[in-house]
């Protein structure tokens, strides 16, 4: 029995993007874990990628070849139109095939996609338990009756490390060199990279994000042990020699006792990678000491949801955090040269426009070095996404909205003109912030402060 896994995650992108930007270089946690807990039950697991493919003919002819008994697909919100595609040309291919779904999307709105009735079965939830039940049952000719089947939450240490070869060996076939499990997308994360995820959840209430994730994961965050991380590291170091590598946790320094002892365990390791994590400001801010020994261990980079510059919006938000807890932060990652990589919205529901010149000039007074702007956009499970149905503020028409991408408008009554010009000088640096960068950027170059101090004193007064 072949069970056939499809990664469908192409809407706005496209087929044949492998390597193109974050999203195209990223494995599936949820496919590679469940493919690795199938296998450990004996299944034949392999792999469909839409990334690699060159359309929608050639997933057709996949099919077509493999005979799959089982298909299995992953769907954020986003990803709801690839996926249906998929399932429907697979039933065209063979009506036998069994379609099974799950991820966010189907456990946060399972009726709607039940409403297809080529989907044979939805996997609510986390997967690893119930999926390779199903698979079992299938085999044994004992197909469940009910088509939603709810997942069960695991004990995160037993499970298996994540099947990154699923992603590989489909890379290979198809032509890519892929040597390195995962592809990095800044300077700081060399080749070869991976990513890890140590936990599941979240402990805070953002009202853009909550409860969506409460309804895949449960309340609260449940987290590996440290040694189970570990363990996974030294296989990827025996197995890949990874030289940098991403968690993927929503906001890993939340659980400061298990980031002190990882950081000490890391370290007596031996290992010296660098690492990116996501944080929040108000963490960074008030665990400086947690923040220095991170720096001490490898860590390169933060992903920092500074959100908002605006202290109204940022309440409205529930973000629990404060536009001079935001500044204040970023100067804490300047102190310990750590990348930001700030994530912050424009276009939010009530957001005035006074408001987006307050986040556009908290984000000059930050200087990150990386901008990741989106306009708000709903998304289905979360207490905004309710506020905006109940207002009748969303202008979501399609599922191939829900990206996070600044391309479009999403919410009514907001200036679009206006937004993409706010768009554009959120990033756009000051004279100032362009000398001060430069600044950095020759002090790690020459590794003397009197060079550095020569240069940039060089530069100032060309400058002026």
């Amino acid at each position: 029995m072949r069970t056939t896994l499809i990664y469908a995650g192409i809407s706005g992108t496209g087929f044949k993007t492998l390597g193109q930007g974050m999203e195209g270089g990223w494995i599936s946690h949820g496919l590679a874990i469940l493919s690795a807990s199938a296998k450990e039950k004996g299944f034949d697991v392999d792999l469909i990628d839409l990334r690699v493919l060159p359309n929608w003919d050639g997933f057709r002819n996949e099919i077509k070849a493999r005979q799959p008994t089982v298909c299995g697909l992953t769907m954020m919100s986003v990803d709801y139109n690839p996926v249906m595609k998929c399932i429907e040309i697979i039933k065209q291919v063979n009506p036998a095939i069994i379609t099974v779904v799950g991820g966010p999307h189907p456990t946060i709105l399972p009726q709607e996609v039940l409403s297809n009735s080529k989907v044979d079965y939805i996997v609510t939830g986390e997967g690893e338990i119930t999926f390779p039940q199903l698979l079992s049952a299938i085999a044994q000719g004992n197909q469940p009756p009910e088509r939603l089947l709810p997942g069960i939450h695991p004990d995160l240490d037993t499970l298996p490390i994540a099947d990154r070869h699923l992603f590989l060996e489909e890379w290979r076939r198809a032509g890519y060199d892929a040597n390195s499990p995962e592809i990095p997308f800044v300077p700081d994360l060399p080749s070869p990279f991976v990513t890890i995820i140590a936990g599941r959840g979240c402990r805070y209430h953002c009202n853009f994000c909550k409860p969506a994730e409460d309804y895949l994961f449960g309340k609260g965050t449940r987290r590996r042990s440290v040694e189970h991380v570990m363990a996974e590291l030294r296989h990827l170091r025996d197995r890949f020699h990874f030289a940098s590598f991403m968690f993927h946790d929503d906001c890993l320094p939340e659980d400061r006792p298990w980031v002190m002892e990882f950081c000490r365990a890391y370290r007596a390791e031996g290992f010296t990678q660098p690492f990116f994590c996501q944080s929040r400001a108000e963490i960074i801010l008030y665990h400086e000491d947690m923040v220095r020994l991170m720096v001490e261990a490898g860590l390169k980079g933060y992903f920092v949801g500074f959100e908002s510059g605006s202290d109204r919006m940022l309440r409205f938000l529930r973000k629990g955090t404060t536009r001079e807890v935001n500044i204040a932060a970023a100067k804490i990652c300047q102190k310990y040269g750590i990348t930001i990589w700030a994530n912050y919205m424009l276009g939010l529901p009530t957001e005035t426009e006074d408001e987006v010149r307050e986040t556009i000039s908290m984000l000059k007074e930050i200087d990150p070095d990386y901008y990741s702007p989106a306009f708000y956009t709903p998304h289905p499970g979360s207490d905004l996404y309710n506020y905006c149905t109940e207002h009748d503020l969303s202008l979501i028409a399609d599922y191939d909205s829900y990206r996070r991408n600044p391309t479009e408008p999403k919410i009514k009554g907001l200036d679009f003109d206006f937004l993409k010009w706010a768009l554009t000088e959120s990033q756009r640096r000051t004279p100032w912030n362009a000398l001060k960068r430069k600044a950095r950027y020759l002090w790690k170059r020459y590794a003397s402060p009197s060079k550095a101090v020569r240069r940039v004193k060089r530069l100032a007064v060309v400058r002026s």
